[in-house]
């Protein structure tokens, strides 16, 4: 069965539109000693509802509140984007639109804000927010992955279970999925940015991982 990474639908929306490139991991509360394993290179990108999102994404970037309620399928309509402001987030659909796969182009550890910040071009998410992320767990590093994302040709809906809700980064899906599909950025695009991000996370005291 194919694996998934599971992330905010904002995030997911936003990597599929090609807004974002990377996302940032430590790891999840039912991981081991709660840190982010790259357990895989290739995966689908699964969307989920868990957290409030509005004052997470920067202000350029709140179309994409609205943008991600098409990540999820609810019984009684999809929510209102305001929902997005309720503390503990939207209640998670009881389906979920699958509309992209991902490959890691590079793995990156970095300790630095200045490095988290040097970044921001490539997420859409507040300065604050990000920063939040590499002060979590303070010891451990924060894990940068440079994806290489592919939308499929139509997006397939997939049915939200009771084990998808763990809290942890790695779910698999029970549904063949297709790892076929167009890159949302060309080539060079991919490439200039890559080279972006790779100086980056080299000054701001970062290192690179084998992938």
């Amino acid at each position: 069965m194919p694996i998934a990474l599971k992330e905010w639908a904002v995030t997911v929306r936003a990597l599929a539109e090609g807004e974002q490139l990377i996302t940032l991991r430590k790891g999840g509360i039912r991981e081991p000693e709660k840190q982010f394993q790259l357990e895989h290179d290739r995966f689908f990108l699964y969307p989920t509802f868990d957290h409030r999102h509005n004052d997470l994404v920067r202000e350029s970037h709140r179309p994409e509140l609205r943008r991600a309620l098409e990540e999820g399928v609810w019984n009684d309509g999809e929510p209102p984007v305001s929902a997005f402001s309720v503390e503990g987030g939207i209640q998670q659909p009881e389906r979920v639109r699958i509309r992209a796969w991902a490959e890691v182009a590079g793995q990156f550890t970095v300790s630095d804000r200045r490095a988290v910040d040097a970044l921001s071009p490539f997420y859409v998410w507040t300065p604050d927010y990000a920063e939040k992320r590499l002060q979590w767990t303070r010891r451990q590093p924060l894990h940068v992955l440079l994806l290489r994302t592919y939308r499929i040709p139509r997006p397939v809906t997939v049915k939200v279970r009771d084990e998808y809700g763990q809290s942890r980064s790695w779910i698999e899906l029970q549904r063949e999925l297709p790892f076929e599909g167009t890159p949302v950025l060309s080539d060079s695009e991919f490439e200039r940015a890559s080279e972006e991000i790779e100086e980056i996370t080299r000054e701001g005291v970062g290192q690179p991982v084998l992938v």
